[in-house]
């Protein structure tokens, strides 16, 4: 089972970027899945999540009204669109899914069994 993530780079303040994650190796269209950001020397964080059915969403704080978070369940891929960046923005991002089938929007690291590799996010002031 593979996550790969892409679409990260550099931008400036007040740009917008999106990041996808294709899921390989195994169905994921019945499972929820997550970004989380990990910026240099801070513990890593969660930023959105998605039930399977797109009907359940989260977003940290930090991001309500910036970023949206949606599925395409026949291309075993999330998408993350973040608009209105900010340099407290500049991170990691990675992606995850669920081993669990669920119509929840987990919010807990521990809740997801599997991770991409991460995408490097950059906004510039």
């Amino acid at each position: 089972v593979q996550l790969q993530a892409s679409g990260g780079g550099l931008v400036q303040a007040g740009g917008s970027l999106r990041l996808s994650c294709a899921a390989s190796g195994r169905s994921f269209s019945r499972h929820p899945m997550a970004w989380f950001r990990q910026a240099p020397g801070k513990e890593r964080e969660i930023v959105s999540s998605i039930s399977w059915s797109g009907n359940n969403l989260y977003y940290a704080d930090f991001v309500k009204g910036r970023f949206a978070i949606s599925r395409d369940n026949a291309k075993n891929t999330v998408y993350l669109q973040m608009n209105s960046l900010k340099p407290e923005d500049t991170a990691v991002y990675y992606c995850a899914a669920a081993i669990m089938s669920s119509d929840a929007d987990y919010t807990e690291e521990s809740m997801y069994t599997y991770w991409g590799q991460g995408t490097q996010v950059t906004v510039s002031s």
